[in-house]
């Protein structure tokens, strides 16, 4: 180490050319004296050229002059200063950490790329020993190194933004239309009231106007912050990254917030960069910087002249260890990220459905307000309304102004009542809670919502492509088959290898791999990491082949790479035999591909053969392993000229050949399917989802897992188009994909691009379509998905960050799980819909035809708020938080052209309207003669009659079209509780707050009544579920009919 930094005051060269000059036939007694002597010298030496450094750092001469802040030049210094240049070999054979290491310029270093920093520093060696780093095994780990470190460059976090508070909620939710409405509403009625009935009485509807406002500004302003505290904890979760680093000598999984400066942390395609380093070693590393930079174009990593790796950057190609140099806030990514917020203002598509649905019903009541003022101000000004008495009120100059001016506040008060009832204020509520209910409840079942929209979506999904390994398996992989050449070696493992046969085997496992091993202590169990397939191969390896990895590492050296990805599905290396300098390439990956770049295989004797003869015998063998679910993976080699130039990009393909290669041998990897995975598939199935398996193993085991899922039939039948390999897919025409897509379920051998050409064709057949992904060449399917759903176990950073929803515990059971959550979701808000619709169509009724014929409303500002307002945010909640059910899962997917308010919806909610419509205008025409009472009691029996409506047809709504509406109602608590409160709350409003509400208190009696007329609503739902209606939209069959008459109307005149 020291040589490379500073070669001119190199101590422990020194020591090594004095001692190695000592004359060997010297006593035993001399040598340790002379060696004393040499010790003591040496370090006289040292000390010695120390007042050179120190001048010289005053000059910016010397190569570490720039590494360390300014300090005395005392002796007391002298040896802080050079002792840490020269690696302490003590008991934990790390380096020491320099603690006063400039840090600002060793981040600026690598945030700017400064390679002359890079050079003043001694590369990433002279860095590694500044920061107390022994590149093989990492920093040493222990609880005083961690903290010493986290308190001297601090830890990899980064301060977030302060979250808003609630009042900038509140401020939000007044900037809403309909609540400025609302308040102009509340205004007028508040100066009106007071106009006609003084300041004691007068304030009223106004005031409760202002209080209805204040009450929905409040709710929503308190949904949305939770549902931003929600985002914050989903955020925390979700940028809780697992990494690798190697501490001590062992490989470890830590958390990225873990992370700190001195750290080895090994990378792979797909990862994200955890914080700023340094390349350290590795093998053709290409990184994304687009997050960082916006060059969309790759970055190649090399050790000399582009060794910078930045935090946030995505690993596209190869496979390398960084030296962590900066954490936090000190990386680019974390300042950049430390001034951005999370923005919580995503508008699903079902929300802004609602929206406009919301405004068209504003905009309804505005007109119908608008015809009720005039209709009212005819009748009033051409003496067509009387007074209590019965008198006619205008009688032109004779009237009073004063009387005028109070009819006309009074007219303008009645148009206000209705335009607060048409205003559905509770429907932006209740999907805010549907929506936050559902997200945490997915939470709990494995699955975490990363866009909102994705929770309705997911309940129109008629499509899931899903991948076969960890998703459909278990993704535990065990070697159960080995053969080499023609021979079974798991039956005959006890006739020996030839040796050459088990050193090519050992090179071709052990040094052609992006896993581990680390082992403790030669008794102990070895610690295997790196993926399924990896792993599995390593430890038969160890165990079955006796392969000591640390022994090859020592013996060989890697010339070249060729990274494994699921495109060629091979990896490549070149090794160097350190002993006699023999050079091979060996290559692994898909049994098929490797055997086709092979001309000959060995045997167990090391006897090369052609393969010639055997090569379709071979082939029966794969097919076999295959058909048997087992994934096949074969190891070939070839030896190579030592004299090639293994430093030239250009004549590496030369070097790495991809033919005429020897077979070494076959290993199949068992991967058992998960338990309740065919139970989950045949749950999608009944619902009308199809399933698609995209796998890219061979086509026997595709077929072997297909139909142990339940994908394809048991029996092995398998109609023609079912199962296609990619390139087959890859080279249909447009046309004949197109044609053969809906066929197809099972794809073997595919690429990430057959992935995506399969979502682009099933999306255009109008598909609302579910994709599974975790690698990083899956992200462009995830992100052409209608629904991107990620592995959070086996999935990359990129896969994650391209996905919607991220499945946890990477299992298909979860994925149905997810799809019903996202019928329930959209169940929920259409039984809303349906519900508030209901009690606005009713109201807006009733109030429109009473004040046009009778120049009065029935129920007032207060109570239609009290109805829209509390009921509607009650029932919001009742509703939104029913659980799914099994029958969600049997009725066929919502697709993506399917109305929001279906036909069922409009036969339920229209035949409860007319009920409720007919009973109290009845009631407002006919009712003091029917139970001989008052204007006031009758005007309180029609507002108790219509809330109670409700109340009974909040069950109605539980389900559209099932008449057995109390099934599960038992374990619904909640909605049990919000109906026994609800009820409670009109009983205060009839019986006790009487002047606020303008009602009277009721008898027993005609509290019986109210509730039998409401009760009534039960069996008109029951007969109104079993009349059938078309699947169609409401009113659909009659569109073209009526937009032709339109045309034909509009060309008349």
């Amino acid at each position: 180490m020291s040589n490379s930094q500073n070669p001119n005051y190199d101590g422990s060269s020194f020591l090594i050319d004095i001692t190695t000059t000592v004359n060997y036939t010297i006593s035993t007694a001399k040598k340790r004296w002379r060696f004393a002597y040499t010790a003591i010298y040496s370090r006289r030496v040292m000390l010695a050229l120390a007042k050179e450094v120190i001048s010289k750092r005053n000059t910016n001469t010397h190569p570490y002059s720039k590494l360390f802040q300014t300090q005395s030049t005392g002796s007391g210094s002298t040896l802080d200063i050079i002792e840490p240049l020269i690696p302490q070999h003590g008991t934990n054979n790390h380096y020491s950490l320099v603690p006063d290491v400039d840090k600002a310029r060793l981040a600026s270093m690598v945030k700017d790329k400064n390679l002359e920093a890079f050079v003043e520093f001694g590369r990433v060696e002279g860095v590694a020993n500044i920061l107390g780093t022994i590149p093989a095994k990492g920093i040493s780990g222990s609880d005083d190194d961690v903290a010493t470190r986290r308190e001297l460059f601090g830890s990899n976090t980064y301060q977030r933004p302060p979250p808003k508070v609630f009042l900038s909620f509140v401020v939000e939710a007044f900037n809403d239309t309909t609540i400025l409405i609302l308040l102009v509403c509340a205004g007028l009625s508040l100066g009106f009231g007071i106009k006609e009935h003084g300041p004691g009485e007068g304030w009223y509807e106004g005031g409760s106007i202002f209080v209805a406002v204040f009450l929905v500004v409040v709710v929503t302003a308190l949904s949305n912050f939770r549902q931003e505290r929600q985002f914050d904890k989903l955020s925390k979760i979700s940028n809780n990254i697992k990494v690798e680093v190697v501490r001590n000598g062992r490989p470890q999984q830590i958390s990225i917030f873990e992370v700190l400066v001195g750290d080895v942390v090994s990378l792979k395609i797909g990862d994200q960069i955890p914080a700023d380093g340094l390349f350290l070693s590795g093998h053709s590393l290409q990184v994304d910087e687009s997050s960082m930079t916006g060059e969309s174009d790759h970055v190649e990593i090399e050790p000399s002249n582009s060794p910078f790796l930045l935090s946030g950057a995505k690993v596209v190609d190869g496979f390398a260890q960084m030296l962590v140099t900066s954490v936090g806030t000190n990386t680019a990514w974390g300042e950049m990220m430390s001034s951005i917020s999370r923005d919580t203002k995503e508008r699903t598509p079902l929300q802004a459905r609602l929206d406009k649905l919301t405004s068209s019903i504003g905009k309804v009541g505005l007109a119908v307000a608008f015809l009720v003022l005039i209709v009212l101000l005819i009748r009033y000004f051409t003496g067509n309304s009387e007074d209590d008495k019965g008198n006619q009120e205008f009688q032109g100059s004779k009237t009073d102004v004063n009387d005028v001016f109070n009819a006309v506040v009074r007219i303008v008060a009645a148009a206000v009542t209705i335009v607060v009832v048409a205003i559905p204020e509770g429907l932006p509520l209740a999907v805010t809670l549907t929506l936050a209910y559902s997200m945490k409840r997915m939470m709990a079942d494995q699955a975490m919502v990363r866009k909102l929209s994705a929770c309705e979506t997911m309940g129109s999904a008629t499509v899931i492509c899903t991948d076969k390994t960890g998703t459909l398996t278990l993704n535990q992989m065990r070697v159960t088959k080995f053969w080499l050449g023609l021979e079974n070696g798991m039956e005959n493992f006890s006739n020996a290898m030839a040796p050459n046969v088990l050193e090519l085997f050992h090179q071709g496992v052990g040094l052609n791999t992006t896993g581990s091993i680390y082992k403790p202590s030669s008794e102990s169990e070895p610690e295997i990491s790196g993926s399924p397939t990896e792993k599995a191969i390593l430890l038969w390896a160890v165990s079955d082949l006796g392969m000591d990895m640390d022994e090859l590492k020592r013996t060989h050296e890697v010339l070249h790479v060729e990274t494994f990805n699921s495109e060629k599905k091979r990896s490549g290396v070149a090794i160097r035999k350190e002993t006699n300098n023999t050079v091979h390439v060996h290559w692994k990956g898909a049994a098929e591909i490797i055997l086709a770049m092979c001309s000959n295989y060995i045997d167990y004797n090391g006897i090369e053969k052609s393969l010639d003869e055997d090569r379709s015998k071979l082939e029966k063998i794969i097919q076999g392993m295959a058909a048997s679910s087992l994934r096949c993976i074969a190891f070939a080699y070839m030896h190579i000229s030592e004299d090639n130039d293994y430093n030239d990009k250009e004549k590496v393909h030369q070097i790495l050949r991809k033919d005429g290669l020897t077979l070494l041998g076959i290993v199949g990897l068992k991967d058992p399917c998960r338990s309740d995975v065919k139970k989950a598939v045949e749950t999608c199935k009944l619902a009308g989802v199809s399933i698609k398996m995209i796998t890219g193993d061979n086509i026997f085991t595709a077929k072997a897992i297909a139909a142990e899922c339940g994908i394809l039939d048991l029996d092995g039948h398998v109609n023609a188009g079912e199962v296609v390999e990619g390139v087959e897919f890859r080279n249909y025409t447009e046309e004949e994909r197109m044609e053969k897509v809906e066929k197809i379920r099972v794809m073997a051998r595919s690429s990430p691009l057959d992935k995506l050409l399969m979502v682009q064709c099933l999306k255009k057949k109008g598909h609302v379509v579910a994709v599974t992904g975790d690698g990083t060449n899956d992200a462009p399917a995830l992100k052409e998905a209608d629904i991107g759903l990620s592995m959070g176990i086996q999935g990359t950073e990129v896969a994650k960050e391209s996905s919607d929803i991220v499945i946890l515990d990477d299992n298909f059971n979860s994925v149905a799980t997810v799809l019903r959550w996202g019928r329930c979701v959209y169940n929920n808000i259409q039984k809303f819909i349906q519900f508030q619709l209901t009690v606005n169509v009713a109201a807006l009724v009733i109030n429109f035809i009473a004040a046009v014929s009778s120049g009065d409303v029935p129920l007032t500002t207060v109570q239609l708020l009290w109805v829209n307002l509390i009921m509607d945010t009650l029932g919001a909640l009742a509703l939104a938080t029913e659980r799914p059910t099994k029958e969600l899962m049997e009725k066929r997917p919502v697709g993506r052209t399917e109305p929001l308010i279906t036909s069922i919806m409009w036969r339920n909610l229209l035949a409860q309207a007319l009920y409720q419509i007919a009973v109290l205008l009845v009631l407002q025409f006919k009712g003091k003669s029917i139970f001989n009472v008052n204007g006031k009691v009758k005007d309180t029996l029609i507002f108790n009659t219509f809330v109670l409506c409700q109340v009974f047809n909040e069950f109605n709504s539980r389900s559209m079209e099932k008449l057995n509406v109390f099934q599960g109602i038992h374990k619904n608590h909640l909605f049990l509780g919000i109906v026994g409160i609800t009820l409670v709350l009109q009983v205060l409003m009839v019986e006790l707050l009487r002047k606020f509400a303008d009602t009277e208190r009721l008898t027993w009696e005609q509290w019986g009544i109210c509730i039998v007329i409401a009760a009534v609503s039960w069996p008109i739902a029951w007969i109104t579920k079993l009349v059938p209606v078309s699947d169609r939209t409401f009113f659909s069959h009659h569109v073209k009919w009526v937009k032709l008459w339109v045309f034909k109307i509009k060309h008349l005149f």
